[in-house]
């Protein structure tokens, strides 16, 4: 019997009829170079599809005496799913800036990038505020702006003019790989914004605002997002499952804690050493993740010390991040609906945790009611004599950040009194607040007094706070499991997980444990 007219359709079934029916329209395969892609129709509607962009936009000119052109090259990519499914084939046309040269090809390159944490700022406030955002891309973005330079490009390859082979494109807008391109496209969108009436941030200029009556329309560039009606849940799940499978590490054992309680790295000169390029393109991949991964900060911050000289000591360490990952994919930041917003600051410091030379690890985050919008794990610049000093500069750095931020939101109408920095060294919040104690630390860089002349000012207020409930512990140092998991399960992980819980139904025993842990006191001060 062939067929079964009574066939039960199964829910994997109709799956796999949308796969075949959506795979009919894209190629699944990424092509090595433009012969490659020549040989499928989709992958060449792709590339017509860029070309129309580029000839739209640029002439084909003869050269003028004594150019020197820019060559062009394709650059093919398929654009997936979170499913892992195949959504679009994106063929781009490229500049092969490398050849440019400074005073003749360009000038200025500097443009202006959205920092994640005004993009997680930006996330908390409208979360807050109940406020529905949505994500726009701009198609082939970078062809809209336009060049002063006068720069010619090699006709497409493959795509070369029979009639007139030898002729060059004067471009008269940006093209992708141009070191202008970035600057010139937000030169455009800026002046486009402004005209329409749109606000620059006084803080960050990425930021643009539109008022219109009681609305406020903001644009933010390079924002990604996911929105549900309880709130906005940020995660690189799909990411972390891609850097497993490049690196080969989807099949190990996964790991509880992202490094040792008894790891001290070192130069290890004596080790054997591994593939630089492959040690820096995993570095390079957990940075990548650090901006939705606070838990992965520290030790990701520690191995990319290394980068110059890897050992098989380092790759070890770098591995078990890796396994952590595989351990905990989903977990994300999540910026809860309808929450209160005050500003608050965590400080910490590891002293002379650094193996090679002696210096301290400062530990800081701050966050907006109670969503996480910054965090930082670093080296400090100088050697700290004492663990008073340490954390003194820790609390100083933290201050600034603070300050940085109180500006920040006052572009979104948000005004703050006193800040609140939550220390766990009595002796440091002393030498802030008492001046006798200055002439004992006139070793310490004045820079890092000024967290002082703003205690008097009342933009700061010192709170000292138990080691326990010291979240910036996460940032400075190895922890056991148990303090590991509590302090990454502190606030917005807490919530994040509270919602998986609840509304996915996840079962998970240490997620369980973490939101059971008693943070009661810790976020009531918080709120």
């Amino acid at each position: 019997m062939i067929g079964d007219i009574h066939q039960r359709v199964t829910r994997s079934t109709v799956a796999s009829l949308a796969f075949f029916s959506h795979s009919a329209y894209v190629a699944t395969f990424e092509p090595r170079d433009v012969s490659h892609a020549l040989s499928d129709p989709n992958w060449v509607n792709a590339m017509h599809e860029e070309l129309e962009n580029f000839e739209r936009n640029h002439d084909l000119v003869e050269p003028p005496p004594n150019c020197c052109p820019i060559g062009t090259k394709w650059v093919f990519k398929n654009k997936q799913g979170e499913n892992g499914m195949v959504v679009r084939n994106k063929a781009r046309l490229v500049a092969q800036g490398f050849y440019q040269k400074e005073g003749i090809d360009y000038e200025e390159t500097f443009a202006p990038v959205a920092h994640l944490e005004a993009i997680r700022i930006l996330l908390a406030f409208a979360s807050s505020k109940g406020f529905k955002l949505q994500q726009r891309d701009v198609e082939s973005a970078f062809l809209n702006g336009f060049i002063e330079e006068e720069v010619y490009v090699k006709q497409p390859p493959g795509f070369e003019s029979a009639r007139f082979p030898d002729r060059l494109y004067k471009l008269r807008k940006a093209l992708y790989g141009l070191k202008q391109a970035p600057r010139a496209w937000y030169a455009r969108l800026k002046i486009f914004l402004l005209k329409s009436g749109f606000v620059m941030g006084s803080v960050d200029k990425t930021l643009f605002l539109l008022s219109r009556g009681g609305d406020t329309l903001i644009f933010f560039l390079g924002l990604q997002i996911k929105q549900g009606p309880e709130g906005t849940f940020v995660h690189q799940a799909k990411y972390i499952r891609d850097i497993l499978k490049k690196f080969e590490m989807g099949d190990s054992k996964p790991m509880t804690t992202s490094i040792s309680t008894n790891t001290a790295l070192d130069a290890d000169e004596d080790g054997e050493a591994v593939d630089q390029k492959e040690f820096r393109g995993m570095i390079g991949s957990l940075l990548y993740l650090m901006a939705t991964r606070l838990d992965i900060q520290f030790a990701v911050c520690l191995c990319a010390r290394y980068q110059a000289s890897p050992r098989t000591s380092h790759r070890q360490v770098v591995k078990r991040i890796f396994r952590y990952l595989k351990f905990t994919p989903e977990l994300g930041l999540w910026y809860s609906s309808g929450s209160s917003l005050s500003l608050r600051g965590f400080s910490n410091a590891d002293h002379a945790g650094c193996q090679i030379d002696r210096r301290s690890t400062s530990g800081t985050c701050q966050l907006l009611g109670t969503s996480l919008v910054f965090w930082s794990s670093c080296k400090q610049a100088s050697v700290s004599l004492s663990t008073t000093e340490a954390e003194y500069i820790a609390a100083a750095s933290c201050c600034s950040q603070l300050l940085w931020r109180k500006a920040t939101l006052s572009d979104f109408g948000l005004k703050f009194g006193k800040i609140f920095l939550l220390v766990d060294s009595t002796s440091a919040i002393s030498v802030a607040k008492n001046p006798v104690l200055h002439s004992r630390t006139k070793h310490i860089d004045l820079r890092f007094h000024f967290l002082r002349a703003h205690y008097e000012k009342g933009d700061i207020d010192l709170i000292h706070v138990v080691s326990a409930n010291q979240l910036a512990n996460i940032f400075t140092k190895p922890l056991e499991i148990d303090a590991f998991a509590r302090l990454r399960g502190g606030v917005e992980l807490l919530a994040c997980s509270l919602h998986r819980l609840q509304v996915e139904g996840v079962d998970n025993a240490l997620i369980k444990g973490e939101i059971e842990s008693q943070w009661t006191g810790l976020i009531a001060l918080l709120v």
